[in-house]
């Protein structure tokens, strides 16, 4: 079996990555590869991957390198982690977006990393480095599997599909968060061994169907303090809209919705880790990679990576599948399918996978039927911003003057602003 991983942010995932594959009770003998231009940073993660390797025990082995050909021939999964340039790019999006007169503050509102505006620029430019790794792909591994982590994540997976792919993808879960279920559960007073919480809906626009203490729904007694106002008025109003409990980070959710009384965007979101997490990871990484990973400070300095590695386990996702487990894997992006008969099949959402020895078993999944509604929406706002970034003049036209992100806007003023943005970028976007 060979993994290869591209993008930028493997380096953060990797110790995870290689802990699931390894010591999670995976026998693995799997090759993995590891794209990465940087000469110094191939030599850290070549030497930290090797030792991780060596205290395994187990066959297989690690390659890090530069040639994308190397990396991805003959691969039966590909997970891609790649937002390029998503930070600088945004704060250019940002700047044109916004006005110096206090009166008159232009469309930053529209400044969004998944929705609106921002969020279609942002998929744009993510959908060029896709594309290119797709034109990769079918020369090198055609018949991959692809385990997609890339922004916007309803975006970056519709374009996967679109090029013919098997794409399951994993954003930032509904489970964690302000408004994640984890956190539900702790108001709600029961035990993590009690907990039975799911999801439904599209990546970043999922709401909680189920959340119960054994056998007791305790969804009603969230609804209620929802309808107290005791979960953000942002929740009250969405329960009154839709009769539904929105999962994960509410901010997610806004983005995708015309601008909200009591919302306003991140001025500076996150993308990726800060400058000091950085430096603290290649610190960590080389003391495995010089002391080795059964050493009392490598034994340490991995722990600290794996405590700061972000929650989401892709690998464990890859191995069900390629492995043909029967299994249940929560909030996992993939094509719809009639999954959810209320959206079209080629919708894309987000819902817990359940696998019986490697094939997914579908489950007949309704919601209120106003909330079916607003995702229908926001799905086909996803699909052709994808479309677009794919090099689809009409589709982009079409994004524009139907995203309900853009609610209550001028919508050829809006196309206007999209076409100035797509100038200011036209470094990276090649149509």
């Amino acid at each position: 079996m060979k993994i290869a991983m591209i993008g930028q942010d493997i380096p953060v995932l990797l110790p995870t990555l290689l802990t699931d594959l390894l010591f999670a009770g995976k026998e693995a003998d799997a090759t993995v590869t590891v794209e990465e231009g940087n000469a110094a940073m191939q030599e850290v993660l070549q030497g930290y991957g090797d030792a991780v390797f060596r205290h395994a025990g187990i066959g297989g082995g690690i390659l890090v390198s530069a040639d994308r050909k190397e990396v991805l021939t003959g691969a039966d999964c590909v997970i891609y982690a790649g937002d390029p340039q998503a930070a600088s790019r945004y704060f250019m999006d940002r700047s044109a977006l916004g006005s110096d007169d206090e009166n008159d503050p232009g469309l930053t509102d529209q400044a969004r990393v998944n929705g609106g505006i921002g969020g279609l620029m942002h998929a744009m430019r993510a959908g060029q480095a896709i594309l290119r790794l797709c034109d990769s792909m079918d020369e090198c591994c055609p018949d991959t599997l692809v385990i997609n982590l890339g922004q916007p994540m309803a975006r970056t997976t519709a374009i996967f599909l679109d090029r013919g792919y098997r794409c399951l993808g994993m954003g930032r879960t509904p489970m964690k968060g302000a408004n994640g279920a984890e956190t539900y559960a702790k108001r709600l007073q029961i035990k993590p061994e009690n907990l039975k919480a799911a999801t439904v809906g599209l990546p970043g626009f999922a709401f909680l169907t189920e959340i119960r203490d054994g056998k007791a729904d305790m969804l009603p007694k969230l609804k209620k303090a929802a309808e107290k106002n005791e979960l953000g008025s942002l929740s009250k109003r969405w329960l009154g809209w839709w009769d539904a409990i929105p999962a994960g980070d509410v901010t997610d959710h806004a983005e995708f919705l015309p601008a909200q009384p009591d919302y306003i965007p991140e001025e500076k979101p996150e993308f990726g880790e800060s400058v000091e997490r950085r430096k603290d990871r290649i610190l960590y990484m080389n003391t495995v990679r010089e002391q080795g990973a059964e050493a009392r400070e490598g034994a340490m300095a991995q722990l600290l990576l794996l405590s700061k590695a972000p929650p989401i386990r892709p690998m464990q996702l890859a191995l069900a599948v390629l492995r043909k487990e029967t299994a249940e894997i929560p909030a996992v992006t993939r094509k719809n399918e009639n999954e959810m008969a209320q959206l079209p099949p080629e919708a894309v959402i987000e819902t817990t996978l359940h696998l019986e020895n490697g094939v997914e078993q579908k489950q007949a999944i309704r919601v209120p039927e106003a909330l079916a509604e607003v995702l229908r929406e926001v799905d086909e706002a996803n699909r052709l911003a994808a479309k677009a970034a794919e090099g689809d003049t009409g589709a982009l036209r079409e994004c524009v003057e139907t995203d309900p992100a853009l609610g209550g806007l001028d919508r050829l003023y809006c196309m206007d602003v999209v076409q100035a943005l797509i100038r200011l970028h036209e470094d990276v976007l090649s149509f």
